[in-house]
């Protein structure tokens, strides 16, 4: 939903900014005054091409600032900046951004419909989405059968090209397999545990002499153990320094531990050469293996695991490759049925979902129009067009080729009213063109029905419409002789029925034109129930 926008310098607006609610907002005011500018705004924060032309006339620059709330409740800030000379600027998030991101972001949140080619419905793959939402059709047992089918043929690549291609391959398996599994690897940490037992196998004569000397000083004649016996014994029963004399004795007792650790240490360490010599061949192997077959000895023993798995499908690769074939088979058989399936589903409901379309358009002044569905190609049949004419016995055409903006928008309000899907955000442009009395009036009630589930957006000249509106914004155009301004801005109360009556008479201040823009809105306040 757009949350706000902001627009600055854009054509004859000036400086607007808009907080929009969900629901209905009407977009009105005097012709020229700009009120296209507003859906211009839109269009290009959803990536909509940029013109120079666009900038206000004196300005430097054109920026168009959105807040967004995404259908997952997060928001979103799209922005462009249009120069009045040079290429124009996107960013999203605040973060620069190319115009396909834009357009990539505001297909999801925003659809015009009207006179603007951002439709997306237009579209032959959102056409085929629509259907296919109507009709409830589950597309994932058809997915999972594609899926399947490439998971497939993946697996048959891998087996290997040509016989001497799958030649090479096992002869180099055999290789690397044969030295893998030489090496013995089996501890994904042995390389640190080696390393540790290098530095001690190093320097082994040295840790043995500091080791002794350690111990010595300890055990030894007049050592820490010696001293610690004289100083208890000069204490020994003297009541002042009992309870000194007690932590003395702990200290004397974790001291003996300590010295029968330490001879153990000492006794512990070799010096031996020989095995120093087998440690750091050990470490050096690993590490040519890591080089060759991964960056851990971790990955180097799943590689090997992976290498002897690959050899034996490569040396049994006609058993491996007959049985894929037959699975393929069947996998492809499965993708027939499931294929079949969506085509039938899609070829019966075509017809229903057009009529239900077409039911919708004589109230829309389109009194002999009527859409229909084309489903084609093989089965899935994936090939989907929604067709549309103006008048019974005359030739359809794709709805991209329908020219009149009116009649293409409320073909689209049509298709949006049988359709529960789509943006959470649509805008009408000339949706109300060439239509009066009645027909506007069932415009009017056929977009408050589509605000129950959308934010919708429209621009107006009738008040028929208008009425309809949750929300009511006003283009005003200022002109002092010198310069054109336009601003937008909120209405309700008397100052909305004074703009109805503007648009009924184009006399505001009339008493029979107040009167008549109050019934209108107090009739569309009972249509929406």
């Amino acid at each position: 939903m757009l949350l706000e926008l902001s627009v600055q310098n854009l054509g004859v607006i000036e400086s607007s900014s808009l907080v929009l609610g969900p629901g209905v907002s009407v977009l009105t005011g005097e012709t020229g005054a700009g009120k296209t500018m507003v859906v211009q705004a839109i269009q290009l924060l959803t990536g909509g091409k940029a013109d120079p032309s666009m900038v206000r006339s004196g300005a430097k620059e054109a920026t168009i600032e959105g807040r967004f709330e995404t259908p997952d409740g997060e928001e979103l800030i799209l922005r462009r900046v249009i120069p009045a000379e040079g290429r124009s600027r996107a960013y999203l998030n605040n973060a620069l951004a190319s115009a396909s991101q834009l357009a990539d972001t505001g297909s999801i949140l925003v659809d015009l419909h009207g006179q603007h080619q951002h439709q997306s419905l237009l579209q032959a793959k959102v056409q085929r989405l629509a259907l296919d939402n109507y009709a409830q059709i589950d597309l994932t047992p058809l997915n999972d059968a594609r899926s399947a089918i490439r998971q497939l043929l993946d697996q048959l690549d891998q087996m290997g090209g040509d016989t001497k291609a799958r030649a090479r391959e096992i002869d180099l398996l055999q290789f690397q397999i044969a030295e893998l599994t030489q090496a013995q690897l089996v501890d994904p940490s042995e390389p640190e545990t080696l390393e540790e037992l290098e530095e001690v196998l190093a320097d082994a004569s040295e840790h043995i002499e500091q080791g002794s000397r350690a111990l010595e000083n300890i055990n030894g004649d007049n050592g820490l153990i010696d001293t610690l016996g004289a100083i208890l014994a000069s204490l020994a029963d003297r009541a002042p320094y009992r309870d000194v004399t007690e932590r003395l004795r702990s200290l004397e007792a974790e001291l003996s531990d300590v010295g029968a650790a330490m001879r153990d240490k000492v006794d512990s360490i070799e010096d031996d050469p020989q095995r120093l010599s087998e440690v750091r061949e050990r470490r050096q192997l690993l590490l040519d293996l890591q080089r060759k077959y991964g960056d851990t000895i971790g990955d180097v023993i799943k590689y090997h695991l992976e290498g002897v798995q690959r050899l034996e499908d490569l040396e049994n690769h006609e058993a491996v490759a007959a049985k894929l074939e037959i699975e393929l088979t069947t996998a492809r058989g499965h993708l027939a049925q499931e294929a079949k399936k969506v085509a039938e589903l899609r070829r019966q409901s075509a017809p229903q979902f057009a009529d239900e379309v077409s039911q919708y358009l004589p109230a829309l002044a389109l009194d002999h129009a009527s859409v229909s569905v084309i489903v084609d190609g093989d089965d899935p049949a994936d090939e989907i067009e929604i067709m549309f004419r103006a008048n019974s016995g005359t030739n359809w055409h794709a709805l991209s080729k329908v020219a009149s903006g009116g009649e293409l928008a409320r073909v689209m309000l049509a298709l949006r009213l049988v359709l529960t899907a789509g943006p959470p955000t649509l805008v009408f442009d000339e949706v109300d063109a060439g239509i009066g009395g009645a027909a506007a009036l069932a415009v009017g009630q056929a977009l408050s029905r589509l605000g129950a589930d959308h934010q919708v957006l429209v621009v107006t000249h009738l008040p028929q419409v208008a009425a309809f509106g949750d929300q009511h914004l006003v283009v005003d155009k200022f002109d002092d002789g010198s310069r054109v301004v336009s601003t937008v801005h909120e209405v309700d109360g008397d100052i909305r029925i004074r703009e109805l009556a503007r648009m009924l008479a184009g006399q505001p201040d009339s008493e029979t034109g107040q009167d008549h823009a109050a019934e209108l809105l107090q009739e569309a306040l009972k249509s929406r129930g």
